[in-house]
């Protein structure tokens, strides 16, 4: 299943390299929950972060995100690519 998640806060000070690091700790981390993070977009101005990402369920999505940097989506809605 494909879910987007939603992080409405960054963290205070954190920067698109901070982000950038997130996910690549998501890609070293994923595999072992059978959970594959393809995209992020960071909005800047709202202070956001949007990840794209196929998981057997929300749960597993969250727990990667979790273990991999404790930065768990504050949203998460299945979606459809169209």
């Amino acid at each position: 299943m494909l879910f987007m998640d939603v992080h409405n806060e960054l963290p205070e000070g954190a920067t698109a390299k901070d982000v950038a690091e997130a996910h690549a700790a998501d890609l070293r981390t994923q595999d072992q929950y059978g959970v594959r993070y393809i995209n992020y977009w960071v909005d800047d101005q709202a202070g956001k972060v949007f990840c794209l990402v196929e998981a057997p369920d929300a749960e597993a999505a969250h727990r990667v995100h979790r273990e991999a940097h404790g930065l768990v989506a504050d949203e998460i809605y299945p979606v459809a690519q169209g």
